[in-house]
C-alpha cells in the first residue's frame, strides 16, 4: 500500500509541481497587486487634478457615460461608485458589437483611468496582456497565477479549466503526501524534524516532508479554495450542495448570452443603482455603494457595497452585494457575508480564505508567505525525484555491466 500510494504521490507530484511553483510565486506578489501596480503605474491611478478636495467630483455615472461616448466600440462593465482622495476612477469596459461584422471591436484597451474632477482621459491598457513592461507586469502575473495565459478554445476557458484541474490533484496529493509523511508511528518525530547541520539532500528532503507537514492545514485550504475560484460552478458548489443547500445565483438560474449576442439592457445604471441602494436601505445597510457592474451574458446588474479602496472586502468574508435584472429592474438576488446555509457560508469563504484577506493585512503577509512555501515545496519535491531518479539509472548501468557469476562446469560437460 506505502509503495503504490509514494508512487502515486510521485507521479502526481510531478505533474503539478511546475504550475504550484508558477502559481506561488505569482500569488506572492499579487496578494499585494493594487500596491506595486499604483506604484508601478502613477499615471493610471493618480489624478492629475491632485486631490478631491481641490474641486467637485463628477458623479460615477457620468464618468461612464463619457467615456463610452468618447469611444462608442465600447461599454463599461464596472464602474467604482468612489475614488480615494487623489485617486482617478478606473473603469473596466467590454467591446461592443461591430453591426457590420456581427463580431466585437477590437478597441485594444479594456480598462480606463479618468480624473474624477476634469473627466479627463489620463490612461487606457489591456487588462491581463502578455508584457513584462511596467503598465503590464502585475495584470499579466495575475492572470498567469490562474490561467498560465492559456488561450481560451471551443468556448471555454481552457486556462482556467486547466489550473481548476491542477487544484483537484493538489487537493488529492495534499492527502496521500501527508500520509506517507508518517512511516512509522513510534517514529512521528522526524516527520517535523529539520536536519538543518546535515545539509544537502538531507536537509533538502525535510524541506519537503517536514515542511509540508507544518504548514499542511494551510496548504489544503490553498488547494481547496484554488478549485473554488476555477471551478465554483463547475465542481465546487455542485459538491458543496450534496451537503448542504445552497442559495442560487443569478449566474446559476439563467443562461448565458453568446459573446456576439449580448444582452441589452432596458434600465440604465442610475436606475439600477438606485434600485439597489432602496433595498440596501431597507435592510438598514450603512455600507455606501462602492460599486457597480453589468454582465452582458447574463443581463444582470451587481452592486457592491464597501468604502472607497476596499473593493476586495479585507477583514471578514467580503462585502454584501445585490442583484438588479436589466430588463425589468426586479431584484435578481443578494450575498450577504455571514448569512444563508453552511454552504452559502462556506463558499463565501473561498476568495476571503484564497487570499487571506478574511484576516486583513497580517492574512495577506501569511499568503505571500505560503506562496514561497508552496514554491519552495515543488523545487525540493523534483530536487528528489531527480535524485532518485539518477540513483535508479546508476544501479540499472551497474547491474548490466556486472559479470556474469561462473560455477565450476558440469562434469559431462568437462568430459567432452
Amino acid at each position: 500500500m506505502r509503495f503504490f500510494l509514494v508512487l502515486l504521490h510521485r507521479w502526481l507530484g510531478l505533474f503539478i509541481a511546475v504550475f504550484l511553483l508558477i502559481a506561488g510565486l505569482t500569488g506572492a506578489v499579487i496578494s499585494w497587486d493594487h500596491e506595486l501596480d499604483e506604484w508601478l503605474n502613477p499615471q493610471l491611478f493618480k489624478a492629475q487634478s491632485g486631490s478631491e478636495e481641490g474641486g467637485e467630483s463628477l458623479s460615477p455615472v457620468a464618468l461612464a457615460e463619457q467615456a463610452e461616448a468618447a469611444d462608442p466600440r465600447v461599454r463599461v462593465t464596472y464602474l467604482p461608485l468612489a475614488a480615494e482622495p487623489g485617486h482617478t476612477v478606473v473603469l473596466f469596459v467590454q467591446p461592443r458589437i461591430d453591426p457590420a461584422t456581427g463580431e466585437a471591436f477590437e478597441p485594444g484597451y479594456n480598462q480606463v483611468a479618468l480624473d474624477p474632477i476634469t473627466g479627463e482621459i489620463q490612461d487606457r491598457r489591456l487588462w491581463g496582456e502578455i508584457g513584462l513592461n511596467r503598465e503590464n507586469l502585475l495584470p499579466f502575473l495575475y492572470k498567469l497565477h490562474y490561467s498560465l495565459h492559456i488561450p481560451d478554445g471551443w468556448g471555454i476557458e481552457l486556462g482556467i479549466l486547466f489550473m481548476g484541474i491542477v487544484g483537484i490533484v493538489w487537493v488529492l496529493d495534499s492527502f496521500i503526501a501527508l500520509w506517507i509523511a508518517f512511516p512509522s508511528a513510534s517514529a512521528w518525530r522526524k516527520s517535523f524534524a529539520f536536519r538543518w547541520r546535515q545539509g544537502g539532500y538531507k536537509l533538502n528532503f525535510d524541506l519537503h516532508r517536514s515542511g509540508g507537514v507544518w504548514v499542511w492545514g494551510l496548504l489544503l485550504i490553498m488547494a481547496v479554495t484554488s478549485v473554488s475560484m476555477n471551478l465554483e460552478f463547475q465542481v465546487m458548489r455542485p459538491l458543496v450542495s450534496v451537503f448542504s443547500n445552497l442559495t442560487p445565483s443569478p449566474f446559476e438560474t439563467r443562461t448565458a448570452s453568446p459573446p456576439n449576442q449580448p444582452i441589452e439592457p432596458r434600465i440604465d445604471r442610475a436606475r439600477a443603482l438606485e434600485i439597489a441602494q432602496t433595498e440596501a436601505d431597507r435592510r438598514g445597510w450603512t455600507v455606501p455603494a462602492g460599486g457597480i457592474f453589468y454582465s452582458p451574458a447574463y443581463g444582470v446588474y451587481g452592486v457592491g457595497f464597501f468604502t472607497p479602496g476596499n473593493d476586495h472586502g479585507d477583514g471578514g468574508l467580503g462585502n454584501p452585494r445585490l442583484y438588479v435584472d436589466g430588463m425589468d429592474g426586479s431584484l435578481a438576488g443578494a450575498e450577504v457575508p455571514g448569512t444563508g446555509s453552511f454552504g452559502d457560508i462556506f463558499m463565501q469563504a473561498q476568495f476571503p480564505l484564497h487570499s487571506g484577506r478574511i484576516l486583513g493585512l497580517p492574512g495577506r503577509i501569511l499568503i505571500s508567505v505560503m506562496g514561497l512555501i508552496v514554491a519552495i515545496l515543488s523545487v525540493t519535491g523534483i530536487v528528489i525525484w531527480a535524485r532518485k531518479r539518477r540513483a535508479r539509472l546508476a544501479a540499472g548501468v551497474r547491474k548490466q555491466n556486472a559479470p556474469v557469476a561462473t560455477g565450476p562446469l558440469p562434469v559431462e560437460f568437462g568430459d567432452r
